[in-house]
């Protein structure tokens, strides 16, 4: 049951820092583009964020975001997607 959970918090978290990198990036995408955006670019952050000595919960949101734009840029070099 605690694996559910775990899943539900990481959806839910992914689909917010996609939802924010859509705003910042002018991107118009459903519920899971912006879950799958928000996962990966959590990873994406997660990479990024290792380079630096600090963190913490909202440094590591901005990180995720960051990551999350890059993977909007990308994707959209990539012609993958919409706008």
């Amino acid at each position: 049951m605690d694996w559910l959970i775990s899943v539900v918090i990481t959806l839910v978290i992914g689909a917010i820092i996609g939802w924010v990198a859509g705003i910042i990036m002018d991107s118009r995408g459903s519920l899971l583009r912006n879950i799958v955006c928000g996962i990966l670019g959590s990873f994406v952050g997660g990479i990024i964020g290792g380079f630096f000595p600090f963190g913490g919960g909202f440094v590591n949101f901005i990180f995720s975001v960051i990551g999350a734009c890059i993977v909007i840029a990308v994707a959209r070099a990539l012609k993958i997607g919409g706008k």
